[in-house]
């Protein structure tokens, strides 16, 4: 019976070993239960969370697509339409322009001269004789010529700011994408705990993990998005000023020259 008790019972100074040893498994355990990486957490991710993340990067793919492909076509635009303001301005008649429109095809401003051109040459000939008519100015219906002229303008605005949209509402929900991310990870942390009953660091670390990750690519697409939208906003007011500046000089060359006065 002795025996027996002595192989049982163990001195203070085995139990002190013992525990240590506990404490270090332990640590060990707990080491590489929150060692997880970036990606990891991705993969062991909620369905939910997975979903989340794959909308975000699919609107940061499409921004960035559409911001490339805007900086393109509108330094193009800008530079057909700087060269027909010139060629306009130098030409001896509204016909020699339309002559050369070929040229300058993808340009805002040729466009708009386009409609405005056709719609007078339409004046022209429900008046008559089209020759007589620039001899002679008698045309009416200026009023007819500025609507023509306002809708390729609002036309045109409306081409220059396509997809633009799509800017807006990346820059304004994607952190509220990734904010339903985040949500829904700690809600899986806290179910851990619940279903555990233990709250440490190796149970909660992934749901917070992949909590955070979701709001970081939230923010990560929603950045560049408002700020590419708020910089060619930007520039497309100031081709509306350039385009509106075109439109009533169009306007006061018809007048001096195909309309009677009022």
């Amino acid at each position: 019976r002795s025996t027996k008790l002595t192989n049982t019972c163990r001195t203070p100074r085995e139990s002190v070993a013992l525990n240590t040893m506990n404490y270090a498994f332990a640590a060990d355990a707990l080491k590489v239960g929150v060692n997880v990486s970036a990606w990891d957490a991705i993969l062991s991710a909620s369905l939910i969370v997975q979903a989340t993340l794959i909308i975000l990067l699919f609107m940061s793919v499409v921004s960035w697509a559409i911001i490339f492909t805007k900086r393109s076509s509108l330094n193009s635009v800008s530079d057909l339409d700087n060269e027909f303001e010139e060629a306009f301005w130098r030409a001896d008649s509204l016909d020699d322009i339309f002559a050369a429109l070929k040229d300058f095809r993808g340009s805002a401003m040729a466009n708009i001269f386009k409609a405005g051109y056709l719609e007078l040459r339409k004046l022209a000939d429900s008046s008559g004789d089209n020759e007589a008519a620039e001899a002679n100015p008698k045309l009416k219906g200026i009023d007819n010529l500025e609507r023509s002229l306002i809708r390729a303008l609002d036309k045109e605005l409306a081409q220059l700011e396509g997809r633009l949209s799509f800017l807006a509402t990346t820059g304004s929900t994607g952190p509220f994408i990734g904010l339903f991310g985040t949500v829904w990870g700690i809600m899986g942390a806290f179910q851990k705990i619940g279903t555990t009953g233990m709250a440490s660091l190796a149970v909660v670390a992934p749901g917070i993990s992949e909590a955070l990750i979701a709001t970081a690519v939230g923010l990560a697409a929603a950045i560049p998005a408002s700020i590419a939208y708020n910089h060619y906003i930007n520039r497309i007011r100031k081709f509306e000023v350039s385009l509106n500046g075109f439109v009533g000089d169009f306007v006061n060359i018809a007048k001096r020259n195909f309309f009677k006065e009022s």
